[in-house]
């Protein structure tokens, strides 16, 4: 066993490029997005919501919510009354936001990437080991993921698990899409990521928006988000049904998910222990252990995503799926 960057363990083996089908994919118009911030859910809104009851958010203040103007700002639930604070770098949309004592733990590999010192050296070095997972590198993998997401060109994309926004800040200069919305539970990583853009010169800040969310209670209204993208995050996330449940729950009909994740198969899997070392571990640190691609099928299948695809490279793979069309 070997301790990789994706804070799990994995068996190590050799690196097969094995190139699976890659799925057609056609474009459409593209989604006008304007700047007001309530609504329900239509191309008129932002599409924020309450992450307690899932209802409409709205902006009660004058400062606008794109990266670098977020200080100051407040959104009020249009039903709970609940209101939302911005600091200096994002929205804090977390269900427990506006406490002073309470505040929740969670499993190891959503903690670590909190820390100071991981969320400094994420993009300083660690997200360049994934290459021994078989990650063909960011710019590699932003252009694998254009071809998912030809067809909802134009519209809004989270990246979800955003990190620093290694793929936040690709999107955004991309032009590709009206509005991309940077998502992580870490405050650390959106200080690193809101960092990073404004070192970026002629970065087109007024299309992004950072956002303090958990991926298990997504911020938005139902039916509001064009893509999902998380890049080497499924793995870290404690409940992977829940989560990819909620991208489909926030996914327009035809909307997009496209992850990258790895895969730990190999000759000792089908053992009836194997599976049980893994759950433990799993339930240890937190993470997600996939062994084959028909799970993650399985995965997304169950949680109303049809058209699934992905590509291998050793362990590294890409997956893709959309919710269905009405």
């Amino acid at each position: 066993f070997l301790f990789r960057p994706f804070t799990t363990l994995v068996f190590t083996r050799s690196l097969t490029a094995k190139v699976r089908a890659f799925v057609e994919t056609k474009p459409t118009a593209p989604i006008a997005v304007e700047k007001e911030e309530s609504g329900g859910g239509g191309s008129g809104s932002c599409g924020l919501a309450c992450p307690i009851c899932y209802n409409p958010l709205t902006v009660i203040s004058d400062s606008p919510i794109y990266v670098g103007s977020t200080v100051g700002s407040n959104l009020q639930c249009n039903t709970c009354k609940k209101t939302y604070s911005g600091t200096q770098t994002h929205l804090d949309l977390v269900a427990s936001s506006g406490s002073k004592q309470y505040d929740e733990s969670m499993p190891l590999a959503t903690e670590l990437f909190r820390t100071p010192v991981v969320s400094f050296l994420y993009e300083r070095g660690w997200r360049q080991n994934f290459v021994f997972g078989g990650f063909p590198g960011p710019e590699k993998e932003f252009d694998m993921a254009k071809n998912y997401l030809k067809r909802v060109l134009g519209g809004k994309i989270v990246d979800a698990s955003c990190g620093s926004g290694m793929f936040t800040r690709l999107f955004a200069k991309s032009g590709l899409f009206s509005q991309v919305i940077a998502l992580d539970y870490s405050e650390n990583m959106l200080r690193q990521c809101y960092e990073f853009i404004e070192q970026e010169e002629n970065f087109p800040k007024e299309k992004v928006t950072l956002v303090r969310a958990d991926i298990s209670r997504l911020p938005f209204e139902s039916s509001s988000i064009d893509a999902v993208h998380a890049g080497a995050a499924l793995h870290c996330w404690p409940s992977p049904s829940t989560a990819v449940a909620e991208i489909s729950r926030v996914l327009r009909p035809g909307g997009v998910f496209v992850a990258t994740t790895y895969i730990v198969d190999g000759p000792f899997t089908f053992l009836p222990f194997v599976n049980t070392f893994r759950q433990n571990m799993m339930g240890i640190a937190g993470s997600y252990f996939a062994v084959s691609e028909r799970e993650l099928e399985d995965l997304c299948r169950t949680c109303g995503l049809v058209g699934f695809t992905c590509m291998r490279n050793g362990p590294f793979v890409m997956i893709s799926a959309r919710k269905r069309s009405s």
